[in-house]
């Protein structure tokens, strides 16, 4: 029988499976999009998501 994990409350301290963790794969792709991907990009990244900037439309913009 296989044993399962809440990763998100298990692994807070890191992978608690090593080997056998199924997000292995998430992993590396991971590690490379942050070698890969300056800081500044990560943080634009970041404050867009938590901040996306309103989409003006032509109605919407003061004359």
């Amino acid at each position: 029988m296989s044993e399962t994990v809440n990763c998100k409350e298990a692994c807070i301290n890191g992978c608690i499976l090593g080997d056998r963790c199924p997000n292995l794969e998430y992993l590396a792709a991971t590690r490379k999009f942050l070698q890969d991907t300056s800081i500044d990009k990560i943080l634009e990244i970041a404050a867009n998501r938590f901040f996306p900037k309103e989409i003006e439309t032509e109605g919407d913009r003061p004359h």
